[in-house]
């Protein structure tokens, strides 16, 4: 793929589809727009982007919010890359057929192509993901695996560049992704100026982790709330409960009390229990060894942490990794550590 000199203005093609997901599409449009010009000017001056559907008309995102106006689709060869941008995924999801054969004509054209949240579905029913690496949310990991059972997603990372197929996570994410393509085209000044006005301190690698999902559930004890964001934040090393109380500032005794009348446990078993739950986690959505994962969730070694894991699951880091990857297999939850009255796993 050749890359464009400074002065050469960088041309994206939009293909939006039904209800597509709001927040990467404004991310990565709105990175593009304050690269475009100087200020707030928002003239298609160094960036050119058109929004395209299949009938070139106003198209509904997954929040209601329209986007007008939208042009039929247009010859890909005009553009530098394409970012098709999917929407909510459910059981009455509808086939862009005349979309996916857009994507497969510009993939012939050799346009590279984006895959921003689920877009990265219509890039693999369009045929164009066979062999390919591909960065999908967490949220969205175990869809894919139960939808394309031979697609190898990666949930542990912002987005992928495997040159002509690029795949974003979403979200914010996709920021980071427009700033990296603005950078390799415009260079870092333009790069850095559009996330400076976005108010987004720099663009986070490709390789940067996704935010990993682990407390979910109302908790009315702020005392207890606070210890838990503590614990969060050290979920690579086993904190010790003196540490915690006095981050917290308040008494070991003080803290192990209110968790009790709160979860039902003490502080000590919820920080161990959530480490083991981030540990099921990246036996889900990772590829990192059990040794590399006991590790990150603060387990002195390998065995102890097989112990643990064990004694909390039922069974072993390995035959937990084995039963996730069989299809249809009726996989533990591995998003939250839900709280409703006590840490549960």
């Amino acid at each position: 793929m050749s890359t464009h000199l400074e002065d050469e203005p960088l041309s994206v093609g939009f293909v939006l589809l039904h209800r597509f997901t709001l927040m990467p599409f404004a991310a990565f449009v709105d990175c593009l727009r304050l690269a475009a010009d100087e200020g707030d000017r928002s003239r298609q001056v160094r960036c050119h982007w058109t929004f395209m559907t299949s009938v070139g008309e106003a198209v509904l995102s997954s929040a209601g919010a329209a986007i007008s106006p939208c042009e039929r689709f247009r010859d890909p060869a005009e553009f530098d890359y394409l970012v098709v941008i999917g929407g909510v995924q459910d059981d009455g999801e509808r086939t862009d057929s005349t979309a996916l054969a857009y994507l497969r004509q510009a993939a012939e054209a050799g346009v590279p192509l984006v895959g921003l949240c689920t877009g990265l579905f219509a890039l693999i029913q369009a045929g164009l993901m066979k062999g390919r690496r591909c960065c999908v949310s967490w949220y969205h990991h175990r869809d894919m695996i139960q939808r394309f059972p031979a697609i190898q997603p990666v949930a542990d990372r912002l987005f992928i560049d495997d040159g002509d197929r690029l795949t974003c996570a979403g979200g914010a994410a996709a920021a980071d992704l427009a700033a990296y393509l603005v950078e390799r085209h415009l260079g870092k000044a333009w790069a850095m100026k559009s996330l400076n006005i976005m108010l987004l301190d720099e663009a986070r690698a490709g390789t940067h982790p996704q935010p990993q999902p682990v407390v979910f559930g109302k908790i009315e004890d702020r005392l207890v709330r606070r210890a838990i964001a503590v614990i969060e934040q050290h979920m690579g090393e086993a904190i010790s409960m003196e540490a915690l109380a006095e981050r917290i500032g308040t008494s070991r005794r003080n803290l192990e009390r209110r968790f009790r009348e709160s979860l039902g446990v003490s502080p000590l078993k919820f920080s161990r229990d959530l480490r083991l739950r981030y540990g099921l986690w990246l036996l889900h959505y990772t590829g990192k060894s059990i040794t590399e994962i006991g590790e990150r969730c603060g387990f002195a070694d390998t065995a102890h942490f097989s112990r643990q894991f064990r004694s909390a699951f039922d069974m072993t880091p390995s035959e937990m990794r084995k039963r996730a990857g069989e299809p249809g297999s009726d996989q533990v939850d591995p998003f939250f550590l839900h709280i409703d009255g006590r840490p549960t796993l």
